[in-house]
Formats: C-alpha cells, sequence, structure tokens
C-alpha cells in the first residue's frame, strides 16, 4: 500500500502543487468565510428538556426573553428628568420600528422597577429579536447593531448593549481578535524553533506551509459541514491549535526521515519511497488515532462537542494527507536543495547515530534502575493530580470574557446597580392544574425565595421562581429537579439552571461509552502498528496518568483562581465539563501521538533483531530530539491562546501545553523506558492467533523500505 502511494505522489507530484494552489486559493477566500457560518455549538440538545419547555412557552407566550438589554446612563441627568425620558422614549419608538425587532420593554412603558438603576442615572430597554436560532438571532443583532447605538436622540446618554445576542457577537469577534494574537505570537516562534531544529530555511519553512493547508482545508471542510449541522464558533480556534500543531509535526517527522535517508546515500526517489513507508505509516497511525478519538465526542449528546469534533477531524485528516501526500511531492521535486540556505552554526554531522547520544543516555540510566525511577514519577504526578478530588461542574457566564468587554459590562451593571439584578430566576408554566398549589408546592423547595405570576393566558399562567444560590451550584440544579418532579399541574420548566442540569444528565449518560470507544479504538489501532498486547495498555495507562495530573493543575489555575492575575481571567469556581472533556479527549489523542512516534521507531529496531533494551535505547536517541521539538512547537501554538481573552479558550490553550509538557517529559523520557525495561520480552508477547492477525494486518514500519547503497554517508 504505502510503496504503491509513494510511486503515485511521485508521479504525480505536480498535479498534486495544483492541488495544493487550490486548497489554498479556495480555503483563503470560501473558507474563511465559515466564521460568519459558527454559532454558539449548544450545548445542550435541541430535544432536551429545557428546550422543548422553552419552545412551549414561547409558543404559547411569545418571546419573554431579552435577546438584547440597552443600557442607557449619565452622571448628571436621572430617569426622571425630561431630558433624559424624552430620549429613552424616542430610542425605544425607532427601536420598536425596526423589522428585526418584535418586542420592546422600558421603564416608561411598563413601570417595572428593575428597568431603572438604583441610583435613578440609568435605564434599561430590553428587547426580543425575530428567529429563534442562534444563527438568526446573530445575524438579527449584526444588522441593526448601530441603529441600536444610534435610536433617538442621545447625545447626553451612554448607550451600551448586552443580552445574549451581545454576548454572541462579542465573543464571536474576541474569538477572531484570539487568533490573529496567536497567530502573531507563535508564527515567529515556531520559525525560529523551525530554523534551529533543521539549520536550513527550506527545510524549516516547509513544516508551516504544511500547518497553513491544514488549516484553510480545515476551515473549508468545516464550512461545508456547518451546511447540516451547527458547529460552534470556539471551533476555529480548535483547528489552528491542532490543524496547525500536528501539521507541523507530522511534517518534521517526515522531514527528519527524509533526510536521514538522503544522509543513508539513497537518491530523492528512494529517499521518498522510504519516508512514506516508514515515517508516512507513522503519521498515518497518529492521524487514525486521532480522528477515531474525535468520533468518542458524538456519543456525548452535547452539540457543541459534535462540531468541534468534526472541525478537529477535517484539520487533523488535512494535516495527515498533507504530510502523506503533499509534502513528500514536494520533497521528491527539492531532493539535496531540502538544506538550502543552511544557517551558518548548523555543524555538517553524518548520519545520526542510535548507540550514544544524550537520548541514549537518558534512557540508559532510567533503565538501569526502573523501580526507582517509576515510584517517585508515579508519586509526584499523583501529588500533581490531587486537586481532583475538589473539582466542581458548573457553567460558563458573562465572566469567561474580557473584563473590558462591553456585553460583560452591561451583565455586571444590571446585576449591581438594578434592583433585583442579582436576584437569579427561572420560568414555569403551568398547565391543566391549580396555580396556587403549584406556587406552594414550589416555594417549599430548599432555597427557593418566591413564585410570581408574571403572565397569565385562557390556557397557562407563567411563574418566575427566585432562588438564592449560585446558578452554577449542586443546589441550584436540585431545585430544577424537584421543580421538574411537581405533579399536581402539567409544567414547563426553562432558565436558571436547567440548561445545566439537561448537559449534565447527557454528560453523565454518554461518557462511559465516550471513554470505553475510545479506549478500544485506541488499543486496536496499537495493536495493528505494534504487534503487541501489552504496549497498548501501558500506553493507556500513561495517558491516563498525565490527564489526571493535567486535570489537577487546572482546576488548581482555573476552579480555584490560582494565577488568575498573571493570567488575565475571573475565576467561576466551576469547570464546564463539556470544555473540560474536550480538552482531555484531544489531550488523549495527542498523548498516544508521541507514543506512537517513539514506538515505531522501537518497533523497528526490535524488528531489525535487536534485543528490547537496545531497540528501546536507539529508539529513544533516534526520536528523542525531533519528539521534544514537535512537543516544543505544540506548546508554543496551544500555549499562545493561553493569551486570548475568552477563559475557556485560555484553559484550552494551558492545560494542553501543560499536558503535552509533562508527556513529552515525564511519561515519554522517564516512564516509558523504565516499564519497558520492567516488561522486557512481553512488551512484545502476542497470543498465537493475534500474531498471525498481526502478521497479517499489521501496520509494519519497514518491510517495504529501499536499502541504501554501499557508500560512505554525506553530510547533512
Amino acid at each position: 500500500m504505502y510503496s504503491l502511494l509513494g510511486r503515485a505522489v511521485i508521479k504525480t507530484r505536480w498535479l498534486i502543487l495544483a492541488g495544493v494552489a487550490a486548497v489554498f486559493a479556495v480555503g483563503a477566500t470560501w473558507g474563511l468565510g465559515v466564521f460568519d457560518e459558527f454559532t454558539d455549538g449548544g450545548f445542550i440538545a435541541e430535544d432536551a428538556e429545557s428546550v422543548t419547555d422553552a419552545q412551549a412557552i414561547e409558543d404559547e407566550f411569545g418571546n419573554t426573553g431579552a435577546d438584547v438589554v440597552v443600557l442607557y446612563e449619565s452622571d448628571t441627568l436621572t430617569v426622571d428628568d425630561p431630558e433624559f425620558q424624552d430620549a429613552v422614549t424616542g430610542a425605544t419608538e425607532d427601536i420598536d420600528a425596526l423589522d428585526q425587532v418584535d418586542g420592546v420593554n422600558s421603564y416608561y412603558l411598563s413601570g417595572l422597577p428593575g428597568l431603572v438603576s438604583e441610583d435613578g442615572h440609568a435605564a434599561i430597554v430590553t428587547l426580543a429579536l425575530g428567529g429563534g436560532s442562534d444563527e438568526s438571532l446573530a445575524a438579527a443583532y449584526q444588522e441593526i447593531e448601530d441603529d441600536l447605538r444610534d435610536a433617538g436622540d442621545t447625545r447626553d446618554l451612554d448607550v451600551s448593549l448586552g443580552g445574549s445576542a451581545a454576548i454572541f457577537n462579542d465573543i464571536n469577534e474576541q474569538t477572531q481578535h484570539d487568533l490573529e494574537i496567536a497567530e502573531m505570537i507563535s508564527m515567529p516562534l515556531l520559525l525560529v524553533i523551525m530554523i534551529i531544529v533543521f539549520g536550513a530555511l527550506v527545510a524549516a519553512s516547509l513544516p508551516l506551509l504544511i500547518g497553513g493547508l491544514a488549516i484553510l482545508g480545515g476551515f473549508t471542510i468545516t464550512r461545508v459541514i456547518t451546511e447540516f449541522t451547527d458547529v460552534s464558533v470556539f471551533a476555529a480556534n480548535v483547528i489552528t491549535i491542532i490543524g496547525l500543531g500536528m501539521s507541523i509535526d507530522y511534517a518534521l517527522f517526515i522531514l527528519r526521515r527524509f533526510r536521514e535517508e538522503l544522509a543513508a546515500g539513497r537518491d530523492k526517489r528512494a529517499a521518498t519511497l522510504n519516508t512514506v513507508a516508514t515515517a508516512g505509516r507513522t503519521v498515518m497511525v497518529s492521524g487514525l488515532i486521532i480522528v477515531l478519538s474525535m468520533v468518542g465526542l458524538l456519543f456525548v449528546d452535547v452539540p457543541f462537542l459534535h462540531g468541534i469534533a468534526f472541525g478537529v477531524m477535517s484539520a487533523v485528516g488535512v494535516a495527515m494527507l498533507s504530510a502523506l501526500v503533499v509534502l513528500p511531492a514536494i520533497l521528491y521535486l527539492l531532493g539535496h536543495r531540502v538544506d538550502n540556505g543552511r544557517m551558518p552554526w548548523r555543524r555538517k554531522r553524518a548520519v545520526p547515530r542510535t548507540e550514544t547520544g544524550f537520548w541514549h543516555g537518558l534512557a540508559a540510566g532510567v533503565m538501569r534502575r526502573p523501580v526507582l525511577v517509576l515510584l517517585p514519577v508515579l508519586a509526584f504526578m499523583a501529588l500533581l493530580a490531587t486537586p481532583v478530588v475538589d473539582i466542581q461542574f458548573g457553567g460558563t457566564d458573562e465572566r469567561d470574557m474580557p473584563a473590558d468587554a462591553e456585553s460583560r459590562v452591561v451583565t455586571e451593571a444590571i446585576a449591581a446597580d438594578f434592583p433585583g439584578g442579582d436576584v437569579e430566576t427561572f420560568d414555569v408554566m403551568v398547565e391543566n392544574g391549580p396555580v396556587e398549589d403549584v406556587i406552594a408546592e414550589l416555594e417549599d423547595i430548599e432555597h427557593v425565595t418566591g413564585a410570581l405570576v408574571v403572565d397569565q393566558t385562557a390556557d397557562a399562567t407563567l411563574l418566575q421562581v427566585s432562588y438564592d444560590v449560585d446558578p452554577f451550584s449542586a443546589d441550584a440544579r436540585d431545585i430544577i429537579h424537584e421543580a421538574r418532579a411537581i405533579d399536581t399541574a402539567d409544567l414547563a420548566v426553562t432558565g436558571g439552571a436547567s440548561d445545566l442540569v439537561d448537559m449534565f444528565d447527557a454528560v453523565e449518560e454518554g461518557l462511559p461509552m465516550m471513554v470505553g470507544y475510545i479506549v478500544v479504538v485506541t488499543m486496536l489501532v496499537l495493536f495493528l502498528a505494534f504487534g503487541s498486547i501489552l504496549l497498548p495498555v501501558k500506553a493507556v495507562l500513561m495517558n491516563f496518568v498525565s490527564l489526571a495530573a493535567t486535570m489537577g493543575i487546572v482546576v488548581w489555575i482555573f476552579q480555584e483562581g490560582n494565577l488568575s492575575g498573571v493570567l488575565d481571567f475571573t475565576p467561576s469556581g466551576y469547570l464546564m465539563p463539556s470544555n473540560l472533556l474536550l480538552m482531555l479527549v484531544l489531550l488523549f489523542s495527542l498523548s498516544t501521538d508521541y507514543e506512537v512516534f517513539l514506538l515505531s521507531r522501537v518497533r523497528e529496531e526490535w524488528d531489525g533483531g535487536a534485543d528490547n533494551r537496545t531497540a528501546v535505547l536507539r529508539g529513544m536517541q533516534s526520536t528523542g530530539s525531533i519528539i521534544t521539538a514537535a512537543a516544543a512547537i505544540l506548546i508554543v501554538v496551544v500555549g499562545a491562546f493561553a493569551f486570548g481573552g475568552i477563559t475557556f479558550m485560555k484553559m484550552i490553550g494551558l492545560g494542553m501545553a501543560v499536558g503535552i509538557f509533562l508527556d513529552a517529559t515525564v511519561v515519554r523520557m522517564l516512564l516509558v523506558p523504565a516499564t519497558m525495561r520492567l516488561l522486557g520480552r512481553a512488551n512484545w508477547w502476542v497470543p498465537g492467533p493475534l500474531g498471525r492477525l498481526y502478521a497479517k494486518y499489521g501496520i509494519k514500519e519497514s518491510d517495504e523500505a529501499v536499502p541504501a547503497p554501499e557508500r560512505t554517508p554525506v553530510n547533512v
């Protein structure tokens, strides 16, 4: 298969390059239009109880939400001054005349005290927009944003916009801004690292070329996907992180092997064929594991995860194909010119040796005393994981945005300055039963402070229920459970913690299947790659060790608020389970990725006749520097998002950077050689029937290698 692929790449190299140009052209134009198609992704399924109840309430009472909140403030005027009243009344009339607006409410229309600040210097106007989907609300908001700011004669008032539609718009804009910041930070650093690693400008530029191809290709495919399902706006960040990171990793691995083949005396054709047949197989195994792991997220009925999973699969698929097809085609055309632009400090050296070197010495030291290394390292990782025992799950709110984001400022101003602005509420629609009895049962629920009738029709009554606990807390979720359990009448419950209840239920129901699927698929692919029973088990266990330590650090920082000043975010005291799941699945697949890079070379040495200890030492020496460089590059890529404005992306970026660091240092340098030394020949044990299965279908590394000619190694 790989021999055929290598020959096909060489034969169609110019056609492949034409395809690359087409991908760049389409991706840079139509593909980048995906930003206009993103939604909030949805943290709960369309058939969740809170969603269907919200729709029932809207069908009965119309749109009761405040999609947009317009805040009018003055340092000198109060709401009783004619100038203030005339300005807000005129603005309200202009807003109500907009086609996109379904309804408007203000203090001057309803007299509700909650629409005026306690000091009388501010008032809010709430409006409902037409259309129910997130994208239609976002589109409607963008169409009228300028009109809302310019409505009426408000020259003497400060006008600010908030509400759910404004929050989504601010998040979308912040996401694009964060991408620009991340690129500004990461791209120069990546180029410097590439030049240091390869010591040649041409070689250093190729991984960035493949990275750009993966990002634009991922965006283009994701835009197609948006025609069939919602994709979260955060998918843009994740596609950039994973697409750029993995494409560079794969390109490094392919480039390293190609240069080794040239250094061994092979011509560019043989070097290309051998590179595809060896490193190409490793890249395919890695990409396959990541793509299949992302499928696991589909078992959790959270649309937010589904859209991002599709985006990651797209980006990794393009990165894998680019490394398997595009890069070998370019390398064949370049040949030895891949080293053009050599840096003056680049020391000439012969074919890399596998019997000496830093990584060989480190692994040898670990393997001499494996138990003395293994136990303290596991104790250290367990210590890092200890904060996990205090983990608290919750949701996201305005605190996930920068402190100066306009919609966050409006939300916090209403909570601080308006009567009842800090009161937590949810809505209950009562049908086919005594309203008074329902109110009594609701008020008997612990932490509920009141239930008021806010609207009525001939068939139903709408109640607003207030409570005095954090809406992200377990107590708030208990309130929703108890309210739903009332059987005195037919109830529809929405708002408050009802969304969280449904999301938590979806995560709890889908998590066992997701974990089971990912573990089984990973172990199956690793078995086919390495022909071992114990190595896949060990790899999965090592992944869990690094994941537990990473989770502990994430809890310590983002839940407990340590380093919040340095990282510039507002801790809520909770972690969103769906966000954490996404980060952990990504880390699991990336941890397996480095295991594949290392063990592929170890297996090649084992197949070549080396004993277990020698195979591990040679594998460590052969891959140590390139895997370290790949990890450093990925840390730069993901770590750049820690400087963004969205707390969720800070957590993803920093959490993944920490996890990759632990995996590339503690796990790969210490735990892997120690455990492989302890297991000895058992690393490669496989029962007879499975051995025959591997012999026939296994993804082996070098059975099609082209031998090198008898010659003195050339300098590289």
